[in-house]
Parts: C-alpha cells; structure tokens; sequence
C-alpha cells in the first residue's frame, strides 16, 4: 500500500489476511522451509516508497486477538508471532505524529490486552522503536526482545559511523535484547538501493573485488568470540558505556571495547577480583578473552 495505506479493518478482509500467512507458511513446508516466526508488519507506522501499511495500536490488537492468534492456535502451527518490527515511538528520524504511536499507544496497549498478548511469542523493535526499549523492559521484563534493523547509514561506510554502530549494540543489548540483525551484508561500491538510498554494509564489491568495510570489522570481533546462548553482562565504570562483556556457555568471558577519543587510554578490566591493564589506540576495538 501506498500514500499511508492500510488494510481494510473488516472482518472478512483480516480473517482473509491472517488466512494469507498460514497458506504462506504452509507452503514454504512443503518445500522443506520452516517459517520460525512472523512478524505481523514491517515498519507499522511508516508509509514508504517500497511496499508498506499502517496500522494502528488497536488494529495490531485485535489482528492479533481475534484472527491470527486464534487461526494459528486451531491450525496447531508452531509458527511464533511477534509484535514487530516496530519502529515507532518515532519513525526512522524522528517524526510525524509520535504521540500516537508512543509506547502506550502501541506496544503496551497490545500487551496489556490478556486475549491478544497470550498469542505473542515476543517483540521487535528497530530504528525509532529504541526509544520504546526502556518502557518496555520496565513493563514487561519477562517478555522477550529483538532488534530487527540494523541502521544501515549514507553509504560512506566511514569508521565514525561503525562506531555509532558499536553504541547502538550497546545500546539494545544493555536494554535486554537477545539479538542484533545487521542490514546490510553485500552492496554494490557506494550502496545504492533501488529506492534511492545509499546504505553501508559489511562488504562492498567493486567489479571482482570485494572491499570490507569498517562494520564488519566490529560484526566480526563480536560474532568470532561471543557464542550462541552467551549472556550480556552489566559492568560498571568510565567506559561501562564503551564497552560489550560476555560470559559464554563455557564460562568465558568476551569483553570488546571501543575506544571512540582522539587518545590512548589506560584501561582495567576487573572480573572475579583479577585484573588486567591495557592501552587502548584511539578510535580503535579490542576484544579480550578471559577464560573461566
């Protein structure tokens, strides 16, 4: 849909979308794909130059309530439904009518409803829906969250931007998600997109060559060293800020620091009474492993 199109919120109409996913998941079966989870609309409250729909608070509910959920749960699917991926209180930068799509007026409104809110396995939030993280953790600590949309930048693919990147990591993981989606992985040198946005990625191909950028540098000192089930740990000091920590399933502990001054910094890491002391270059990562 286009010029902020809708679904049409009758009956017949939601019963025959929520039909669409279910003949959608079924048929990607038969070809041996498991559909893990649904996320009912992507960017809900955006109306872009590429395929979109806006809904509302209470239509994500009673979408939810009274014709997925139900057609999900009497069909017997294993298929998860999720809140998601909402990008508001605010939409991408900031923006048109937020009061409107603030935490009450949409995540919480749907959670707060028992009928609808026992149909969702969880909730995604990228770009503007950050600001909605803290409400949500506050509201609903037991309620699994993702982060779907890496923000994916101008295309310049500069070290600056990677670092923005980095406090964004920090940022969503410190607020309680269980994971990070990266977008972009390969783009054309420059990352054009088909709709006109020069993007970043973790690698640009430039005829037969392929050139790393920056972000994939970062994506790797996280992925090469925190393994799946690991679990985000609080610290505390000047650069708590600066600063992922890990403990992997083997007891491990992964610590990355970004150093984002113009100076080289003196740094202690202390776990379970033992310290260690390194020199951080400016506007650098480090990754150190600790072994249990």
């Amino acid at each position: 849909a286009y010029n902020f199109g809708t679904l049409i919120q009758e009956p017949a109409y939601r019963k025959a979308y929520a039909l669409y996913f279910k003949k959608f998941i079924e048929a990607y079966e038969k070809e041996g794909i498991h559909i893990q989870a649904v996320h009912i609309q992507n960017e809900p409250v955006s109306d872009q130059k590429f395929p979109s729909c806006v809904w509302t608070g209470e239509e994500l509910r009673d979408f939810i309530r009274e014709d997925i959920g139900p057609l999900f749960a009497e069909s017997g699917m294993d298929t998860e439904i999720w809140l998601g991926t909402l990008n508001c209180p605010y939409e991408d930068y900031g923006g048109w009518e937020w009061q409107k799509t603030n935490f009450n007026r949409m995540a919480n409104l749907v959670l707060r409803d028992p009928e609808a809110s026992r149909y969702i396995r969880g909730i995604s939030y990228q770009w503007g829906g950050k600001h909605a993280l803290y409400d949500t953790r506050r509201a609903y600590p037991n309620v699994e969250i993702i982060q779907t949309e890496n923000e994916c930048g101008d295309g310049n693919n500069s070290w600056g931007y990677m670092e923005y990147i980095f406090h964004l990591l920090w940022f969503y993981f410190e607020h309680g998600v269980t994971a990070y989606v990266y977008w972009n992985m390969v783009l054309k040198q420059g990352g054009l997109s088909t709709w006109g946005w020069r993007q970043n990625s973790l690698f640009c191909t430039d005829g037969d060559r392929l050139i790393y950028n920056p972000e994939f540098y970062l994506i790797k000192h996280v992925c090469h060293f925190v393994r799946p089930q690991a679990s985000f740990m609080r610290i505390e000091g000047s650069f708590a800020n600066n600063t992922l920590c890990f403990r992997n399933p083997d007891g491990s502990t992964v610590v990355v620091v970004l150093n984002p001054l113009d100076t080289e910094e003196e740094l202690r890491i202390c776990v379970s009474g033992e310290e260690w002391v390194f020199c951080a270059k400016p506007h650098s990562i480090q990754t150190i492993v600790i072994e249990k």
